[in-house]
């Protein structure tokens, strides 16, 4: 067993020792998509939610992944089951178009496209402890909806969070609120959940669906309409969800204290979520 572990196309070892071939696409072209989730007792949660997204994003960008979920399913297993115990792994993978000479155009169907995985301890962060975040014009492509490889702008984003003492950035074009750089964000006013909608400017993400779902099961009514800045600003609450961290509240945006006034509501959808987390996840 090992600490880290890495994957790539059925080779298993210690991540750190682990070996890419130059020419596979991911390296010069982003040519790949990409998931995540977390696993508790070596069961990766919302696994079936993940590869639902993940084969659409390969029918989007029209790579030609033959391999059928189950057998993914199972290369995936054969990862977590290589590392060493711990009680929550994050557990990474992509498919990329395969490995052939840099050209721009697709290589040949004789290219068979590439999986690679790896796990890694993780600590959940607490919701106890609510996130601060600044804005910043989102100048990513209009194919958010895809996860792709091509990260640059978000990796720049969360840079510039992190130096000005925050948690996340928080994206917008114009006045529309769109995501955060690698999380949805949803607000709570008058006891209603705004979220925006899957178009092509946000991803469709795995944990702001379950929010959707356990805000009706707890009468929450959901509204899935774009939100603006100012909206966002004034929400009585502002919350940030990812499949690595759940459900976080928001305390302030640009230093600005924000929410803080629903957190019986709040409260009750990160207690639900941890909940069926747990639940999911139990042996």
């Amino acid at each position: 067993m090992w600490k880290n572990v890495g994957y790539y196309n059925g080779e298993i070892g210690a991540l750190e020792e682990m070996k890419v071939p130059m020419n596979d696409r991911a390296l010069y072209f982003g040519d790949g998509i990409y998931e995540a989730t977390c696993a508790a007792n070596r069961i990766p949660f919302a696994i079936e939610d993940h590869l639902d997204r993940m084969y659409n994003s390969l029918r989007l960008l029209e790579i030609p992944f033959k391999m059928e979920r189950d057998q993914v399913k199972a290369e995936l297993q054969k990862a977590l089951d290589a590392a060493e115990d711990s009680p929550v792994h994050f557990l990474y993978w992509q498919v990329t178009r395969g490995v052939a000479p840099r050209n721009h155009i697709f290589p040949g169907d004789e290219v068979e496209p590439v999986l690679m995985a790896f796990v890694k301890p993780h600590t959940m962060k607490s919701m106890a402890k609510p996130y601060k975040l600044i804005s910043m014009e989102d100048i990513r492509f209009k194919l958010c909806n895809i996860k792709t490889l091509n990260l640059i702008p978000s990796v720049l984003a969360n840079q510039r969070a992190v130096e000005a003492g925050c948690d996340e950035a928080v994206l917008h074009r114009g006045s529309r609120v769109t995501e955060c750089a690698h999380s949805n964000i949803s607000i709570l006013k008058d006891g209603v959940l705004h979220t925006a909608p899957t178009d092509e400017l946000i991803l469709p993400g795995i944990t702001r669906k379950h929010l959707l779902a356990l805000a009706k099961e707890h009468g929450i009514p959901t509204v899935e309409e774009p939100f603006s800045m100012v909206e966002l600003m004034n929400a009585d609450e502002a919350i940030v969800t990812s499949s690595s961290a759940l459900c976080m509240r928001v305390e302030s945006i640009d230093h600005i204290p924000v929410g803080g006034k629903d957190p019986q509501r709040i409260q009750m959808l990160q207690d639900a979520y941890l909940e069926k987390f747990n639940r999911e996840t139990a042996k």
